[in-house]
């Protein structure tokens, strides 16, 4: 029986939606979008639409506009630049079709292999029992049973692995164990004068140990042995870690004040978590089964970016309690999604007459039921406690691209955000992003430029969120079409290690793994050698060789898996029967890596925990999310420090010690999410605050950043 055939009929009935008939814009604030839109240009840099590109004299007469030629000074050219651009141009593309043939002919290969060689027999009985679990207690269970089965318990039994440095994590968790009960005695019994208290030597070690993947804990092969957990040693290191650190927490031999000082070192050390979510048209729509996992299993980040698609459902998870979350994950949302609701004629009318199938009007209505109208970053921050962030470029190829959130933009309109993220050329138009003032009326941002698909540049931004916050840890939702055939983890992936040889072999022998090593870079070779060259043409105006070479993975990354129907509906509205068939493969390609993401917020939760207990300074009420994640005994008061003291001493901490102009910029930066110490008087001062949220990734990354993973 299918997964949606199995699910109660009252999760394919809209009435129970919150909110489902509750239209959160109103007319004005769409009027006031409009006119933004048809404002006259702030700047001749701004294009008037994707086939009217900027530097181009608009003319009056009828038909498609040609696109603007490059500029003498833009591509230096010359006599041999003239007669070989083209001869070239067709020589590589030729070469990059014909390796293209050959790569998918080495995948068919690869995927035959693995079904004739790997799968069979009660392997493959038992893995197909994992793919009907739609819960991921179920699904460990039968995880645990695939593995008893292929031996990865015995694997999980030695300490020793060529991927982590098992030695020091034996003397590390022998060390911590020895102090922990040394300092669970000093409770009970005390300290002699004048003699070391055990819980600062037990600080001084956690701060030595307490790092971002120290020595190798965190490195996701160790993961990608098993299909439940990892190695015993790497769990109970784990788990001491924790212990330790929460018994620093409750103990009173130190004083508020350094064990602030303390967990503000462990926070900066380890870092934080971010959950990042692709572009891809409809095929974001799996982000919801990826959300709906990681939510009802309590490791949902509080840090989550989108982009394009992946920003429609950031947003959504972003301006909603976890509450409402349960109740809106679920196949009658497919009732909610009405941007594809136009004939076919409307649309190829509209094509023809703007350049966009899309009407941003109708598209801004329903995507603010998303968004709950009008929130703006900073409100949606307060509501949830949740830290949105969605990526947009310039609709002019020169300036950076910007990670909007409630640091760089917290009065920013979401809706307009997410407009401006999705605007891919042909599809939308480029928009004006928003802003709400003082009054509650909306106005335009940024100078009243426009911005287009954030995929175009940094579909993951993972530069612009280690800047911000310190992530270091990257959870990727990838479900772009254009890159999903790429994908191949040769040597397994979290949870999904590779079965031939047990676990030692490569997938689709050595032979058929090198072969596709080969191809796949030898294709990412030819793709930079054009762009540096800068031989690649640019329909509509636009630059499009990074939707190739930027980064698309993160630390985790999760590939729900897609069905080609999906190609075939790309453009159109989900069935609630369809909708519930992506929400399950979504749970299904996170079930995985829960328990990688569990181990990583297991301690980073414990260390949030301490900063928000220890912080000297007073702060507001506590978001929901935040409050039941720590509903054990802290009171409300020291916990809210976290929203309002938490991240700028993070970034403060980060960077302070840089120079003293970035650590006296950081401190003035609009932390405090209080609407009056956000606003600026002077038109110098808002010029400048306007300027901060401009960031591009790409010059961050330089070359060395792969698509093609």
């Amino acid at each position: 029986m299918s997964s949606e055939k199995a699910l109660p009929p009252d999760r394919f009935d809209p009435a129970n939606l919150p909110d489902y008939d509750h239209d959160f814009i109103t007319p004005e604030e769409l009027a006031r979008f409009e006119d933004a839109l048809n404002a006259p240009e702030a700047s001749p840099l701004v294009a008037i639409n994707d086939w009217r590109p900027i530097n181009q004299r608009v003319r009056k007469s009828r038909g498609r506009r040609k696109a603007p030629k490059r500029s003498r000074d833009e591509t230096r050219e010359g006599v041999l630049y003239t007669v070989l651009k083209w001869p070239f141009l067709f020589t590589v593309f030729t070469w990059i079709t014909l390796l293209g043939i050959a790569y998918a002919l080495v995948r068919v290969y690869i995927f035959l292999y693995e079904q004739g060689v790997t799968w069979r027999g009660r392997r493959e009985r038992l893995r197909r029992d994992l793919a009907t679990k739609t819960n991921y207690p179920d699904w460990l269970k039968s995880a645990q049973a695939l593995d008893a089965y292929l031996g990865n318990e015995t694997w999980k039994q030695t300490d020793e692995y060529a991927y982590y440095d098992h030695l020091t994590i034996n003397k590390v968790v022998a060390q911590l164990k020895g102090i922990r009960k040394e300092a669970e005695k000093e409770v009970q019994h005390g300290v002699s004068a004048g003699q070391a208290s055990a819980v600062e030597e037990l600080s001084s070690l956690l701060e030595a140990c307490v790092k971002n993947n120290f020595a190798g804990v965190e490195n996701p092969r160790i993961y990608s042995e098993a299909y439940s957990g990892t190695k015993d040693l790497v769990q109970e290191y784990i788990n001491e870690v924790q212990a330790c650190i929460q018994l620093v927490l409750e103990s009173k031999r130190i004083d508020s004040e350094t064990k602030y000082r303390h967990f503000k070192h462990l926070d900066t050390n380890f870092g934080r978590t971010a959950l990042c979510l692709s572009g891809g048209a409809t095929f974001a729509y799996y982000h919801f089964g990826v959300v709906k996992a990681l939510l009802d299993n309590e490791v949902l980040p509080e840090i989550i970016t989108g982009t394009s698609g992946g920003a429609l459902v950031a947003a959504l998870v972003a301006t909603r309690t976890d509450e409402e979350l349960k109740q809106l994950l679920v196949p009658a949302l497919a009732h909610r999604i009405r941007a594809c609701h136009e004939g076919f004629t409307t649309w190829i009318r509209r094509w023809w007459r703007t350049g966009a199938r899309f009407d941003t009007l109708d598209w801004a209505k329903q995507c603010s039921w998303f968004c709950r109208g009008s929130t703006t970053f900073r409100e949606a921050y307060e509501r949830t406690g949740r830290i949105l962030n969605v990526s947009c470029v310039p609709s002019d190829p020169h300036s950076p691209t910007i990670l909007a959130n409630y640091l760089t933009s917290p009065d920013c309109v979401i809706w307009s955000a997410v407009l401006a993220s999705a605007a891919v050329p042909g599809i939308l138009n480029p928009v004006v992003l928003m802003t709400k003032k003082r009054d509650g009326t909306l106005a335009p941002y940024s100078f009243g430029h426009k911005w287009k698909d954030g995929s175009l540049r940094t579909d993951i931004p993972i530069r612009a969120l280690n800047l911000h916050f310190n992530v270091n840890f990257t959870i990727v939702s990838q479900v772009n079409p254009h890159v999903n055939l790429f994908f191949f983890s040769s040597r397994g992936t979290v949870g999904r290690p590779v079965t031939h040889r047990k676990g030692r072999g490569w997938r689709g022998g050595f032979l058929g793994t090198a072969i596709e090593q080969y191809i796949k870079l030898d294709l990412n070779k030819w793709l930079r050698v054009l762009r540096h060259l800068e031989l690649l043409p640019r329909p509509l105006g636009q630059d499009w060789s990074e939707i190739w070479l930027q980064k698309f993975s993160g630390t985790v990354t999760l590939w729900p898996k897609t069905v080609p129907s999906d190609f075939y509906h790309i453009l159109t509205d989900p069935t609630p029967e369809r909708l519930a068939r992506m929400i399950h493969a979504g749970q299904q390609s996170a079930f995985p890596k829960i328990q990688f993401i569990q181990n990583r917020l297991k301690i980073e939760n414990t260390i949030m925990r301490g900063l928000q207990q220890c912080s000297p300074t007073g702060g507001r009420s506590l978001s929901p999310i935040l409050s039941r994640r720590f509903q054990s005994s802290d009171t409300e008061d020291a916990m809210a420090d976290r929203l309002d003291d938490t991240f700028p001493e993070r970034f403060e901490s980060s960077y302070a010690d840089t120079t003293d102009s970035l650590s006296q910029s950081t401190s003035s930066r609009p932390h405090s999410p209080t609407p009056a110490s956000h606003r600026r008087n002077s038109v110098m001062e808002e010029v400048r605050r306007q300027s901060a949220v401009f960031f591009d990734d790409t010059e961050f990354s330089g070359d060395d950043s792969i698509a093609i993973t």
